[in-house]
């Protein structure tokens, strides 16, 4: 069933996902702008990524792509040459899935600590389950070491061969990207979900 039905069969849902897909892009992109600008790099500050503007963060092309298919993407201008040292650019690329593994926690932490105090209600469970699970694949499926992901950027600082491919190759794996995250998707979130459950439990157990 096509996504944007939903805007139909399950208005609250439908907004609520472009919601949090919109946020967390935009914390994922923050987070790449702030790491550049830290490790030296000022482009993507001089450029104003220094926000969580969506018209910045992600642009109007991909808000659409959300509002149609649900799925979408961000991007940060960076430049390595301007950065400190050899691992600034793997440390960069790292900081965006790194900020989906903490909204992870944080999503998770909410309700583990509302349900030990007795105060979850069904509103938050939507939506922090949902947000925790999104982040979650977030963080997942932008590790993968395949162009453009920024897995594939930490990976070539360790394995110097996968950044020398040809463009052919780039524009194939991008290809295969899109596919693996329009038909992978469902089952990424139920690994997200047996994960999150689990997060939750132990964070339970330590509050």
């Amino acid at each position: 069933m096509p996504f944007i039905s939903m805007l139909f069969s399950d208005p609250k849902g439908y907004f609520l996902w472009v919601f949090l897909v919109i946020f967390s892009v935009c914390v994922h992109e923050f987070f790449h702008a702030v790491a550049a600008l830290w490790q030296g790099d000022r482009t993507a500050a001089e450029r104003g990524h220094l926000t969580l503007n969506p018209l910045v963060q992600m642009g109007v092309m991909p808000i659409v792509l959300l509002l149609i298919m649900g799925i979408s993407f961000g991007a940060t201008p960076v430049n390595p040459t301007r950065m400190r040292n050899r691992y600034s650019d793997a440390l960069v690329s790292f900081a965006g899935p790194f900020s989906n593994i903490l909204l992870f926690l944080l999503f998770c932490l909410v309700i583990a600590a509302l349900r030990e105090a007795g105060r979850l209600s069904n509103g938050v469970v939507i939506v922090c389950g949902t947000g925790a699970v999104l982040n979650f694949v977030l963080f997942a499926f932008n590790m993968l070491p395949v162009p453009p992901l920024d897995g594939f950027s930490v990976a070539s600082h360790f394995f110097p061969s996968l950044a020398n491919r040809d463009s052919e190759f780039k524009n194939a794996a991008f290809f295969i990207v899109f596919l693996v995250a329009f038909f992978s998707f469902g089952r990424l979130s139920n690994v997200g979900a047996d994960v999150a459950s689990l997060t939750i439990d132990l964070m339970r157990r330590l509050i």
